[in-house]
């Protein structure tokens, strides 16, 4: 695998860690390109035993994945070969979710800046997520854009932080401070930021290094749930809720007053409920 086979990720492997650092200008959305791209490298890496832990993090400071790109559809093309190829059951963001979660290696988030939407979503999925306690920031920001999570965020986060806080999550539709994010369960755990890389570094240098087989035995033992029917229930209330035309009112609203631009993404909360009002 080289960086030139990517044009939204930078993949790098050395003594059994892959780095991938996410990289799609100007605020980091999650597109179908991108979309395609971690698919085909994750199938990859999955029949690769030489690589133990995968490390994800963001060519970007500010953003480490903005949200789903709000101008997918624009790229049907993609999005009906990801759809054509993914597992049964789930969709094609849910999927992504998915295989990260099924991921053989140990996969492990290193979170400098904002997540949101399908962001969030990535970062929970993930075995581990360690944050940057005054830069990095957690939101489900899609009720205010009329919708539900639809990436697998639901059952992701009930099953990291309990029913009555996934609630608090999806319909504040709040920015989480890491330490707040940490203390509900979403994050393994906030650190000062100047102390990240190296934590971080450091936890996967040691975990690659571990006697063969201990990682597969502790995968196996701690499996990932299965949230088949939870995927399907988020699946169909999603689907109904971006048919509706409050929705793309919002969404349209929303790209017009600057969303997916750094400017707008710094607050996408307060530009959102402006739309909205």
């Amino acid at each position: 695998m080289t960086d030139d086979a990517y044009s939204t990720l930078r993949v790098s492997s050395e003594h059994g860690v892959t780095r991938i650092v996410l990289d799609n200008p100007p605020v980091n959305v999650i597109g179908a390109t991108m979309m395609r791209e971690l698919r085909a490298v994750l199938t990859t890496l999955a029949d690769d035993s030489s690589v133990r832990v995968i490390v994800f993090s963001s060519a970007d400071p500010e953003f480490f994945l903005a949200h789903v790109d709000m101008r997918i559809g624009e790229k049907m093309d993609v999005l009906q070969e990801l759809a054509a190829s993914a597992p049964a059951d789930v969709n094609v963001f849910q999927a992504v979710g998915e295989l990260i979660r099924h991921q053989p290696q140990v996969t492990i988030v290193k979170l400098a800046g904002k997540a949101r939407g399908g962001g969030a979503e990535f970062v929970a999925a993930a075995d581990m997520a360690f944050a940057a306690a005054e830069t990095a920031g957690l939101g489900q920001i899609e009720a205010l854009m009329g919708i539900i999570p639809g990436g697998g965020g639901t059952q992701y986060l009930r099953d990291r932080v309990g029913r009555n806080r996934a609630l608090e999550v999806v319909l504040t539709a709040d920015l989480f401070d890491a330490e707040t994010a940490a203390s509900y369960g979403w994050i393994n755990r906030a650190m000062p930021a100047d102390e990240l890389d190296e934590y971080v570094d450091r936890i996967a240098r040691n975990i690659a290094a571990l006697p063969d087989g201990v990682i597969e035995a502790a995968k196996r033992s701690l499996p990932a749930e299965d949230f088949k029917e939870g995927l399907l229930r988020e699946n169909d209330a999603w689907a109904a809720t971006f048919s509706l035309p409050a929705a793309q009112q919002l969404i349209s609203g929303g790209l017009q007053d600057g969303a997916q631009t750094p400017a707008g993404e710094r607050d996408l909360e307060g530009l959102m409920r402006s739309v909205a009002r």
